[in-house]
């Protein structure tokens, strides 16, 4: 049964408060899911901890069957709709939101091993975006990525809307941070990854490319895209497009390139 909410400053949603000031500055280790489909996807998930539901009281009904998965000591609160807007200071999360427990990142070289024969991994480097990382982790969803590895200047892709963009493949796809793009490099050649580098001056072109046994695909920035080095100790794959116009988003990018990649994948 939904515990009741009726004071916006009751401490028991402290956690919920103001969540769009407080989202960039860390949540001790937690992470903020809104949305139904996002819930939905969360409650599947074996490897987060959900700590609380914040439901909007006209939502509550609707989500019940999904509610009933959760440990029953795991609160469920439900508030109307001007006191629940007056808690997050936002109206956006059409009266769905959760807060969880982030799992420990399992180091790179783990992660990899415990992949499949033939596993197909992507690689961040260097995305500021929150729009860009929750889009590229939707289409690895969508297109049976097993991992995604994200260097140290690439943003969590457990900050809300990077989540709310994926439509919840932030909690499906596994994912790691990596120091640097060279060390994420080093990582995948050791455990013997082909990797793919996707660059508009690619030495190949993605209609042409057969898909390696173990494939690694890596994307940059948009503008100053993958670093030199990188483009160096990899096989560069190029998206040919009209003369004169070479500025696919990279969410873009990443879904015509793992489209292509898990086709051959499934040999069609």
């Amino acid at each position: 049964m939904a515990i009741p909410i009726s004071d916006p400053d009751d401490p028991r949603i402290e956690a919920y408060r103001a969540v769009r000031e407080r989202d960039l500055a860390g949540r001790q280790h937690r992470f903020v899911a809104e949305g139904e489909v996002v819930l939905r996807m969360l409650l599947r998930q074996s490897r987060f901890m959900v700590e609380s539901v914040l439901l909007a009281e006209n939502r509550v009904q609707g989500l019940s069957e999904a509610l009933a998965a959760l440990p029953s000591e795991t609160p469920v609160y439900a508030a109307n709709r001007a006191v629940m807007d007056a808690i997050v200071g936002f109206p956006i999360h059409r009266g769905v939101l959760a807060i969880a427990r982030r799992a420990p990142l399992r180091p790179v070289e783990e992660l990899l091993a415990a992949l499949p024969s033939d596993p197909l991994v992507v690689g961040l480097v260097g995305l500021a975006n929150h729009d860009n990382v929750g889009g590229i982790f939707r289409n690895a969803a969508a297109f049976g990525a097993d991992a995604i590895l994200i260097d140290a200047q690439t943003c969590d892709p457990l900050y809300r809307k990077a989540i709310r963009v994926s439509v919840g493949g932030v909690l499906v796809v596994p994912f790691t941070r990596v120091p640097s793009a060279a060390a994420m490099v080093q990582a995948l050649h050791r455990a013997d990854f082909e990797v793919i580098s996707l660059t508009p001056s690619g030495r190949e072109t993605l209609s042409g490319l057969r898909r390696p046994p173990r494939a690694a695909l890596l994307l940059g920035a948009e503008g100053p895209g993958l670093p030199a080095a990188v483009l160096d100790q990899t096989r560069t794959v190029s998206i040919p497009m009209r003369s004169g116009f070479d500025s696919l988003n990279v969410a873009t990018t990443s879904g015509i390139a793992l489209h292509h990649l898990a086709a051959l994948r499934a040999g069609t």
